[in-house]
């Protein structure tokens, strides 16, 4: 099995999963892959839960179909905003989580120090502002956060989560929807508290010494 094919077996999958977790609906939600200077990407009005990798459309980085019978997703300039952004970002995954993307309709941002687990695999998970789906609005509207998160609530609209292969990147959003029902709760609860800064500083330490290893 060539490269592509495994990678459109793996955007099947995770297409999937989004389903069956409740992370999209009906056609909602996009997933991509970056393979050399072609993006293979989710085609547009087609439920994420029932594709095949028949269905994937393949373009290059100036969005010119070069693969597939069907449309691209209407969210393609997202994706490829993001590859041009950030080169070490091998896939993008952008979905409507119901408790992440309520925060992101009330404009709440998912704090960095609540849960060790988060702030270590994520940090900040921040709000971006309003961005009309579909139009280059949306992609604006992430400029001045996607050169330092890899997860960011789309104000108004969903999650979008990027990363360097794509389980890792569809994990993210499951950690981030995860986080997104635990601070919820713990609102309803009438109490969040926040861990103390020693705390923090040693977290921090942790994670420098993660990324450091990993360079």
């Amino acid at each position: 099995m060539d490269q592509s094919q495994k990678i459109k077996r793996e955007i099947v999958e995770i297409g999937k999963r989004l389903y069956q977790k409740g992370f999209v609906v009906a056609n909602e939600g996009n997933v991509s892959a970056k393979l050399n200077q072609r993006v293979i990407v989710t085609p547009t009005m087609k439920c994420k839960g029932f594709l095949t990798a028949k269905d994937l459309v393949t373009v290059d980085f100036m969005g010119r179909k070069i693969g597939g019978e069907l449309e691209p997703t209407s969210e393609l300039l997202l994706h490829l905003f993001v590859y041009k952004k950030r080169p070490d970002v091998a896939a993008v995954v952008h979905a409507h989580p119901p408790h992440s993307t309520a925060l992101a309709v009330a404009g709440l941002e998912l704090p960095q120090n609540v849960l060790p687990e988060v702030f270590l695999s994520l940090g900040r998970i921040p709000v971006a502002p309003f961005g009309t789906p579909s139009t280059q609005e949306l992609p604006d509207s992430i400029e001045d956060l996607i050169m330092e998160h890899d997860a960011i609530l789309l104000k108004n609209h969903g999650v979008l989560v990027v990363g360097k292969k794509l389980e890792e990147t569809y994990f993210k959003l499951e950690r981030v929807e995860h986080f997104a029902r635990i601070f919820s709760i713990a609102n309803s609860l009438g109490r969040v508290e926040e861990l103390p800064q020693e705390g923090m500083d040693k977290l921090q330490r942790i994670k420098s010494g993660r990324e450091n290893k990993s360079r």
